[in-house]
């Protein structure tokens, strides 16, 4: 059975629908790079092991990711997931984990990369939004892209709400995509290209509004 490592740096929602997801894999480590991250308590209270490696005891982006990738490799993990994870990580990080470093993003990737990405979507107007998983590659959040969910734009819509219909979406894409890669239906070929391994794409369209 592959193994995961999940990384993050706060209340780790995504973290804990990976954790009650019935994945085809062992979770056998989440490190946080903060002592105080909630999700830490979550993870003990589901028996997995839950480390810290706090970025702030480091002089430095590099020495952190060497402490960092150390504690990862102690699992021997088959892929690492970034779940609210607040730290850019170095290329040498990156590279090492090519093909097994995964994150989500709460946006329709590579439209709103970065933060505030809520607030920027209700800004621009646009009718759609959403959250996406992809690979991290050294480009921040334009690695190649697994899945993605599309949730609509209301009239009424607040930063909040937004966010609360994205987020609902990241627990029920994120998963799915950790389920993909442990049952070696998906892949990242050497060309930087997803490839889906026996999965049929749907070819519809989505449209919002509706069309009359």
């Amino acid at each position: 059975m592959k193994k995961l490592v999940i990384l993050i740096s706060g209340r780790g929602s995504n973290m804990q629908a990976l954790l009650e997801a019935k994945l085809s894999c062992r979770i056998a480590a989440v490190i946080s790079n903060r002592a105080d991250a909630e999700g830490l308590a979550i993870a003990k209270a589901h028996g997995i092991p839950a480390l810290v490696v706090e970025h702030r005891k480091h002089a430095d982006r590099e020495s952190f990711d060497t402490a960092l990738a150390q504690a990862i490799d102690v699992f021997d993990p088959d892929f690492v997931a970034l779940a609210g994870f607040m730290r850019i990580l170095g290329a040498g990080f990156v590279a090492r984990y090519r093909g097994r470093l995964i994150n989500i993003h709460p946006s329709l990737l590579p439209a709103y990369s970065g933060l505030d990405t809520h607030a920027r979507a209700l800004r621009d107007g646009v009718k759609i939004h959403g959250c996406t998983v992809h690979f991290v590659t050294h480009d921040l959040d334009h690695g190649p892209i697994i899945i993605q969910a599309a949730v609509p734009v209301l009239r009424d819509d607040t930063e909040q709400t937004l966010a609360a219909r994205v987020l609902s979406q990241e627990h029920r894409i994120y998963p799915q995509a950790i389920s993909w890669l442990c049952q070696d239906q998906v892949k990242l070929s050497e060309q930087g290209r997803v490839l889906f391994l026996h999965r049929k794409q749907p070819g519809f369209a989505l449209v919002s509004p509706s069309l009359e």
